[in-house]
C-alpha cells in the first residue's frame, strides 16, 4: 500500500486512529484529572504504564498534538509545554547539570540567548560559536560536552547552521545534538535528516499558523543512545533506553515546572497544523518575491533571504530544503530613512512581533527583540539600526510588494 504524504497522513490521523461517532477530529477533553476503577492500574500510570494521571503531564488531546509532530519530525515520541521556550528551557534543565558543557550556535533567538545566562549563573558552561562551519563547534570540544545546540534558519539574520555536518561530527562523537527546528519545521526538513537526537519545535510559529494559540514541543528522533548520557536520573534507567531523555524531559520538565499546555490550546494547533504544507508554500514564494523586489530597491541597504543567490549558505538550503527557502526576511534600510516613519507608512503588514502568520508582520529588530542586548552585542551580531525582520505570510503577492513599494516612494535619500 502506497504510504501517504505528509499532508495527508497529518489531515487523516485521527479518523483512522479511531474516534467515537465516525468523528474526524479527536475531542477535546478539558478534564483535569483522570479516574481508575483498579487502583493497581493507577499505581501502574504513575510508575510508567501509558495513561493519564493529571493534566500537568498530558491529556489525551495533547497526546494527539504530540502524535502529529512526532510524525512531522519522523520521530519516536514528544512532549508538548505551554510554549516554545518552555520546551527548550525543559531541555537545558532537565538534560544538563552543574560542571557540563553546551556548545551552542552564537546565532539564536534573543530569549534562547537569555536563558543561557541563567544556565551560566547555575554552573553550566556555554560556548556560543559560529555554527554556519562545524569546525568552529569542533574547536569548541571539551571532556565535560554534552550536548549541542543549533536552531536551523538564525533570526533574524537568516543564516544556516552547518547542521549536516554537526549531526555528522555529534554521531561520531557520541554527542547529543538538539535542533530548534521552528523557522524550517519539519515539512521542509525533519530534524533527523541532519542526525539530531532532539527536535524542538515553537508550535505557536508556522505549525499552528494562525497566531492564536502557544506551544512547543520537544520529539526524541530515535537516533541518540541514552544509555550513554550520564545525566539520566537512576529512576528513568529502566526499560528500553530509548525512552529514557523523553521521559526525564517529561517529568522533571513538564511534571516538575508546571508548564503544561492546555487541551483548547493543543486542539487549536492540531487543527492549524493541518495546512502547514499549504501555507508555508505560499510564504516562501511570497518570501522570495518580495526579497528579489526589494533587491531592486534604492534605499534597501542589504536584503538577508536564502533564497537569494548570494546568501552565504544559499546552496547549502537548497540542499536542505529542497529549494524552498522558509517565509523569514530580514532587510536594512537606507540610513537617511526614519525606520520607526517608514513603518508607520505599511498598510497590509502588521507592526508586530511573532513569526510564521498567516499575516504579515514585520518589526525593527534593534529597537525591540534585541534592544536588552545593547549596541556592542548587536553590531557583534551584524544587527543594523535599520534592520527590519519580516515574517511572511499567505497574502497575495502582489499586495505585499504593493504594499511595501508604497511605503518605500515617501521617502528620498539624501546621499
Amino acid at each position: 500500500m502506497k504510504k501517504n504524504g505528509f499532508t495527508t497522513a497529518l489531515v487523516h490521523a485521527d479518523r483512522r486512529a479511531g474516534v467515537e461517532y465516525g468523528a474526524v477530529h479527536q475531542p477535546l477533553h478539558p478534564s483535569s484529572e483522570y479516574a481508575y476503577t483498579d487502583a493497581r492500574e493507577l499505581a501502574a500510570v504513575f510508575q510508567g504504564k501509558s495513561g493519564f494521571s493529571y493534566a500537568r503531564q498530558g491529556t489525551p488531546t495533547t497526546a494527539a498534538l504530540e502524535r502529529k509532530i512526532t510524525h512531522m519530525e519522523q520521530g519516536t515520541g514528544s512532549v508538548s509545554f505551554a510554549s516554545g521556550m518552555a520546551a527548550i528551557h525543559a531541555t537545558f534543565f532537565t538534560l544538563l547539570r552543574q560542571g557540563d558543557h553546551l556548545i551552542c550556535s552564537k546565532y539564536i533567538f534573543g530569549n534562547t540567548n537569555s536563558m543561557l545566562g541563567t544556565l551560566q549563573q547555575l554552573g553550566v558552561e556555554v560556548s556560543l560559536v559560529d555554527a554556519t562551519d562545524v569546525n568552529h563547534v569542533k574547536a569548541a570540544l571539551q571532556p565535560n560536552t554534552r550536548m549541542v545546540f543549533s536552531e536551523t534558519i538564525a533570526n533574524p539574520s537568516t543564516l544556516l547552521a552547518d547542521l549536516q555536518g554537526i549531526g555528522d561530527w555529534c554521531a561520531q562523537q557520541n554527542l547529543l545534538f538538539v535542533i530548534d527546528n521552528t523557522l524550517s519545521t519539519p515539512w521542509l526538513a525533519p530534524a533527523k535528516n541532519f542526525k539530531a537526537g532532539l527536535a524542538i519545535n515553537s508550535l505557536s510559529k508556522a505549525i499552528g499558523g494562525h497566531g492564536h494559540a502557544l506551544g512547543g514541543t520537544v520529539t526524541d528522533t530515535g537516533l541518540f543512545d541514552w544509555s550513554t548520557y550520564p545525566n539520566i536520573f537512576e529512576a528513568y534507567r529502566s526499560g528500553n533506553p530509548q525512552g529514557w531523555g523523553l521521559t526525564q524531559i517529561k517529568k522533571k520538565g513538564l511534571r516538575d515546572m508546571g508548564a503544561a499546555m492546555s487541551s483548547d490550546t493543543a486542539h487549536r494547533l492540531v487543527i492549524g497544523a493541518e495546512t502547514l504544507s499549504l501555507r508555508l508554500q505560499q510564504s516562501c514564494h511570497n518570501a522570495l518575491t518580495l526579497a528579489r523586489f526589494l533587491e531592486t530597491q534604492a534605499a534597501v541597504v542589504q536584503v538577508h533571504y536564502p533564497g537569494l543567490g548570494h546568501h552565504p549558505q544559499h546552496q547549502r538550503a537548497t540542499d536542505y530544503f529542497g529549494g524552498w527557502y522558509g517565509g523569514l526576511l530580514s532587510v536594512e534600510l537606507h540610513a537617511d530613512i526614519d525606520v520607526f516613519d517608514f513603518l508607520n507608512q505599511l498598510r497590509v503588514f502588521v507592526l508586530s512581533t511573532h513569526l510564521g502568520d498567516n499575516r504579515s508582520l514585520v518589526l525593527p529588530v534593534a529597537h525591540t527583540i534585541y534592544y536588552e542586548m545593547g549596541p556592542e552585542q548587536r553590531a557583534l551580531m551584524g544587527i543594523a539600526d535599520n534592520l527590519l525582520r519580516i515574517s511572511i505570510g499567505i497574502e497575495d503577492t502582489d499586495d505585499l510588494i504593493h504594499d511595501f513599494d508604497q511605503a518605500l516612494k515617501h521617502f528620498k535619500l539624501k546621499s
